[in-house]
């Protein structure tokens, strides 16, 4: 790993702006997900996350779903701003489609129903560490990305599209890709005001 633990925390960002290249191979990117997947935090040990790379054709397609859902939802008047920033993610080399494996959440609500409630939540607790750690382990590998979220709109395309499990749900799209300029600026609460410390 070129960087330490921190800084890979601190230039984590919302990268906008990227391109079709990467500087490091498919192979990597496929190997850096696998390994985030494998020891991402989950309640219960519950592994409800999943993940679809799409690479090439398959992340183009991804964003050309994207594009024809949401000319149907978006007046044509004002539809302008909408294909640029669908655009600006098409540029990107690739795409993870993130998903909760719902059999998963079911089968610990019937085996633990007094906690049955809560294993929704802790999925998507479960989903969000998941795409944090697959997110800073491509800004380590010198990847910009963003998260996304265009379910429930894409849904049903992108189940037909790539066979996707009817028990898999789509929470969000990371698109990525080599950064082509900067993120934008970044403010910052008092510290104190996010963090308390008991005396």
């Amino acid at each position: 790993m070129s960087k330490d633990f921190y800084a890979a925390i601190k230039d984590r960002r919302s990268y906008y702006a990227i391109g079709k290249t990467s500087p490091v191979s498919d192979a990597r990117i496929r190997e850096v997900v696998e390994y985030a997947f494998t020891h991402a935090p989950a309640a219960f040990n519950a592994q409800s996350a999943r993940a679809l790379v799409l690479f090439g054709k398959h992340h183009d397609r991804l964003w050309q779903i994207a594009l024809e859902a949401l000319r149907k939802v978006v007046p044509a008047d004002k539809f302008a701003p909408t294909e640029q920033k669908i655009a600006s993610f098409a540029a990107g080399h690739g795409t993870i489609l993130y998903f909760e494996e719902q059999t998963e959440v079911k089968a610990l609500q019937d085996k633990f129903p007094a906690y049955a409630e809560n294993f929704p939540k802790w999925s998507q607790q479960a989903a969000g560490s998941s795409q944090y750690l697959v997110w800073t382990a491509l800004e380590v590998e010198g990847l910009g990305a963003t998260l996304q979220h265009y379910n429930p709109l894409i849904d049903e395309a992108v189940a037909k599209e790539w066979n996707v499990p009817a028990t898999w749900k789509l929470v969000a799209q990371m698109p990525f890709g080599a950064p082509v300029a900067p993120p934008g600026e970044k403010t910052f609460r008092p510290i104190g005001e996010l963090v308390w410390v008991a005396e």
